[in-house]
């Protein structure tokens, strides 16, 4: 009875200790838990797998069971043999074979269906995540952009969403089986000997919260490791991308010492981290040699004074060595989480941003293409400069405008506000009579074709490049439009013709051959309004005249805007508008 009292007692003590130390891992110091407030935005993922993470945590279960099921199997076929040395076949001991590979044999199906499950729920939210982000990014307005980088964009869409999956699987997956296989194996344990339960389990936490430490410090020294490797990325990518300029001013020795200095500081800063990351193991291989010698002295004694048998210590050896490395990931695991928090409160911070233009219509209409500014005003919000002020004009369907202008008079801003890129901080913009802010914004961007004041490519072929503007354009169409813009000529000398790679950002072509494959992309879609920003700058004036001649026609019945600093660009503008006269 009092074995049984004092017994009680220490496994109670056991478990508030336990409880103790996971409250301490997992809470920060206004008491709440580290991870829960940002992570549990991902409720509703949980909640929409729940089905699949059911099925996962049964999975885990079952993979456990068998895995500490067969252990006591060990232990009866060792105390079969020790009692049994006369030799022969030993009925038993084959039975208790069959059941540990049969045992085995459930346990690697089970593990396996438990990361079918677990592992693959965690990839589909991370893949609704990241569609999610990306569906962010087309809604955000033109001064989101501005206000970031697109390094920080790439990264919540990459990094943050990846360190939020390790938390969905692996998190999850290693915290849940290691509460099921601590269940299950004091179960078995306590059948065996009770005392020597809690000797076995008490330093457990102690483990995990040793690499937990030790993880903390890894991160840490990880992110500075990243860090110092992305100068070293950062600096290369200058080098090549000015190597002519480097060549021209014979700075090539001066740059391989800079260079050599920050991978001199990568290598100091990688060692440091590898000598850190050289305590993992040993800390873990210290441990499982003090239990084990713990569990051989405990035993022994226990052996010697006839309470324990051999298969018994033989149990216990095989339940810590099952133990050991799930205990040894929960420092780990909280480490993932810790960085999935972070990183989620970073998704969340971007994902709770309103864009600046709102869609309140989903109707589809024709557009004619009268448009009409009333007192329209616009300040920069990152810069607050008022780039256009109390600006009136308007323009009937089918007319063509000329906007000229000095630098910084507007003119662009004037392009920005057409395409509803912006919106105007005061005033008003009507297109057929409607303000601008209550039509369809997809369905009026679909009736409008421009061509920026910065020629974009995509890095795609010159074909897909031109026909962008189009579902599924035809070649014959592709052909036309780039013979109007003026382009075909150059193309048909490439050696892949309309097939070629245009490189990132257009590198492989000139500044002219940009310019026009943008008007021939803006062309194709055969826009009910035309709207050119400084789009012929790059152009000689031969090449600008046979692009008006051959588009001549096309801006006859469509409503156009040629916003230009050259005189040449605007003479069959039914309209001219200088901003340079109005501000």
């Amino acid at each position: 009875m009092t074995t049984t009292i004092v017994s009680g007692r220490n496994i109670l003590i056991f478990a508030k200790l336990v409880c103790c130390y996971y409250r301490q891992l997992f809470v920060i110091e206004k008491g709440e838990l580290h991870y829960m407030n940002a992570l549990k935005t991902l409720n509703p993922y949980f909640w929409k797998h729940r089905m699949m993470l059911f099925w996962g945590f049964l999975f885990i279960v079952a993979s456990n069971f068998f895995n500490i099921f067969k252990v006591q199997y060990i232990g009866q076929s060792v105390d079969e043999l020790t009692s049994n040395l006369t030799g022969g076949i030993n009925n038993t001991v084959l039975i208790n074979v069959a059941i540990i590979i049969f045992s085995s044999l459930l346990t690697g199906f089970f593990t396996f269906m438990m990361r079918q499950t677990i592992i693959v729920s965690s990839r589909r939210i991370e893949y609704e995540l990241k569609n999610k982000i990306y569906q962010q990014y087309q809604n955000l307005s033109l001064n989101e952009y501005k206000n970031t980088t697109i390094g920080d964009l790439m990264n919540r869409l990459s990094e943050d969403v990846v360190a939020v999956r390790m938390y969905l699987g692996p998190g999850v997956m290693y915290v849940v089986n290691l509460a099921v296989l601590v269940i299950i194996t004091a179960i078995y344990m306590t059948k065996t000997d009770v005392s020597m339960m809690l000797w076995t389990l008490i330093p457990l936490p102690i483990l995990s919260y040793a690499i937990y430490k030790v993880s903390s410090i890894i991160n840490r020294k990880s992110k500075i490791v990243q860090k110092s490797q992305a100068a070293i990325s950062t600096f290369v990518q200058d080098s090549f991308s000015g190597i002519r300029v480097i060549k021209f001013f014979a700075k090539e020795q001066y740059l391989e010492k800079h260079y050599q200095e920050k991978v001199g500081d990568y290598q100091k800063k990688a060692m440091d981290l590898a000598g850190v990351e050289a305590y993992f193991y040993t800390i873990i291989l210290f441990v499982i040699g003090l239990l084990n010698v713990a569990i051989l002295f405990i035993g022994g004694e226990k052996y010697i004074a006839g309470e324990l048998k051999v298969g018994a210590i033989v149990d216990f050896f095989m339940y810590i060595n099952i133990l050991i490395w799930p205990f040894s990931m929960v420092g780990w695991v909280t480490s993932v989480n810790q960085r999935a928090e972070a990183a989620m409160q970073r998704i969340n911070e971007f994902l709770d941003k309103k864009s600046e233009i709102a869609n309140h219509n989903t109707e589809e209409y024709p557009i004619k293409g009268r448009i009409e500014f009333k007192n329209v005003s616009y300040t920069y919000p990152n810069t607050g400069i008022t780039a256009i002020k109390n600006l009136s004009f308007t323009l009937e369907a089918g007319e063509n405008l000329a906007i000229i202008g000095k630098t910084g008079s507007g003119k662009t801003t004037v392009a920005l506000l057409l395409c509803r890129l912006i919106d105007p901080t005061e005033g008003q913009i009507l297109v057929d009579g409607k303000d601008l802010k209550e039509h369809n914004v997809f369905n009026y961007r679909k009736h409008l074709g421009y061509i920026p004041q910065e020629s974009y490519l995509f890095s795609d072929t010159i074909a897909n490049n031109i026909g962008f503007a189009m579902d599924e354009p035809k070649k014959e169409k592709i052909v036309e439009f780039a013979k109007k813009a003026d382009v075909h000529k150059n193309i048909v000398h490439f050696k892949e013709q309309y097939e070629t790679k245009v490189g990132e950002r257009g590198v492989m072509l000139s500044g002219g051959q940009k310019q026009r494959i943008c008007i021939a992309r803006a062309l194709i879609k055969e826009p009910q309004i035309l709207l050119f920003d400084d789009a012929l700058s790059a152009l000689d004036t031969e090449t600008e005249e046979n692009i008006l001649q051959n588009i001549k026609q096309e801006i006859e019945n469509r409503t156009s805007i040629i916003i230009s600093h050259r005189k040449s660009s605007i003479k069959y503008a039914d309209k001219i508008l200088n901003l340079s006269k109005i501000q």
